[in-house]
């Protein structure tokens, strides 16, 4: 799709399955009439829209096939609506072992921008035996897996319109308000980013580990024990560590201020009582960090690692060490907003209860090694 001074919606469906019910129509007439709907749509006189449907969309050159017409229509557009119902649409090859169209237009959509990715539940189709059965059953465990609030499932034209006009209102306003953070990222040359700017670097990890502290304590759920903070995640308790890198990583005097922390973890075992789990750090970087950086820390690279629109999260499935940084930390606004999409990314991918099982057996090792330490 080609640029456009237009808003670019996709609709993603299945063409030919009916809307559920009696004298229900395809899913493709539904669409042409959603798409001219929404682009008869007018903001102050001006027709903002444009509807993405590949059914009326032109054929392309000799070297496209259908699949690549569709990702990239994807990967184009401003705002993805995927009318799901469970069936994962055709395959190429079609065999059991891959994944259908409406599967791969989800999942593009959701690794290059989840912000823009709408889920408009029809009821799911039934599970059948044989190849197109497996692509919709794995599937139907993909949207679950992610766990995307979509709502109750339309059972009616009225509701699917409804929820399509929901879904494309609140997408506009979710995703003004993350292009003005994000476009005021970029400015770092005054206001508050430049009096931290001006600390040294022991006044500016104090105050970039106060407002990460502050920020985690304000959660519902979090608690002191002392001079410790426990934040609840998973129906756990867990003891989060907070600390910063008050300059960029690559920069060793602002590095060693951080160190290996969880070397001395077992140092918080008398925090860890009964079913708490933790220690989990969470440092706050003045700059940026990679992947590369973050398994340098930890010792060693055959761990989770994973970049994440907050940072960079590294879980050590064997010591069960976790720690995530939370990039540009340049101020307080983007410090806040950095744990913000942290815990964000948790609850929108179902992490938190893998960190929350982790966090547990890394106390039982954390108690165990401070029994060893006093024997």
């Amino acid at each position: 799709m080609a640029k456009s001074s237009k808003l670019r919606i996709m609709i993603s469906s299945r063409c030919n399955d009916l809307f559920p019910g009696v004298g229900g129509r395809s899913l493709s007439e539904i669409r042409k009439e959603l798409r001219k709907k929404i682009e008869d749509v007018e903001v102050f006189g001006r027709k903002v829209f444009e509807v993405w449907i590949n059914e009326e969309t032109p054929p392309q050159g000799g070297t496209w096939d259908s699949w690549d017409v569709c990702l990239q229509a994807v990967k184009d557009c401003d705002i993805l609506i995927s009318l799901y119902n469970g069936n994962a649409g055709w395959a190429n090859p079609p065999d059991a072992g891959g994944i259908g169209i409406c599967h791969a237009e989800l999942m593009t959509g959701m690794s290059q921008a989840p912000a823009k990715v709408r889920l408009v539940a029809l009821p799911n189709v039934a599970i059948a035996k044989g190849v197109d059965g497996a692509r919709n059953k794995r599937f139907q465990d993909y949207v679950n897996k992610l766990g995307r609030f979509r709502g109750a499932a339309v059972n009616t034209e009225a509701d699917l319109n409804k929820r399509v006009d929901e879904a494309i209102s609140d997408s506009l306003v979710a995703l003004a308000q993350a292009g003005v953070r994000e476009s005021n990222k970029a400015h770092f040359s005054s206001g508050q980013a430049l009096d931290w700017s001006h600390l040294d670097f022991a006044a500016r990890h104090a105050e970039m580990r106060r407002v990460l502290r502050d920020t985690m304590r304000q959660r519902s759920g979090s608690a002191d024990d002392g001079d410790q903070l426990l934040v609840t995640l998973g129906g756990v308790q867990l003891l989060i560590v907070p600390d910063a890198i008050p300059a960029a990583i690559s920069v060793g005097p602002a590095r060693e201020m951080v160190g290996q922390p969880f070397l001395r973890d077992h140092e918080l075992a008398a925090v860890l009582k009964g079913s708490r789990g933790g220690p989990v750090h969470i440092i706050a970087c003045h700059k940026t960090a990679s992947e590369t950086q973050a398994t340098k820390l930890l010792g060693f690279s055959d761990a989770t690692v994973v970049t994440a629109p907050f940072g960079v999260f590294v879980a050590d499935n064997i010591q069960k060490i976790q720690f995530a940084f939370i990039v540009n930390c340049r101020d307080e606004s983007n410090t806040r907003h950095g744990v913000q999409r942290f815990f964000e990314w948790l609850a929108q991918t179902g992490e938190q209860t893998h960190l929350a099982d982790r966090a547990r057996a890394r106390a039982r090792i954390v108690r165990a090694l401070a029994k060893e330490a006093t024997a």
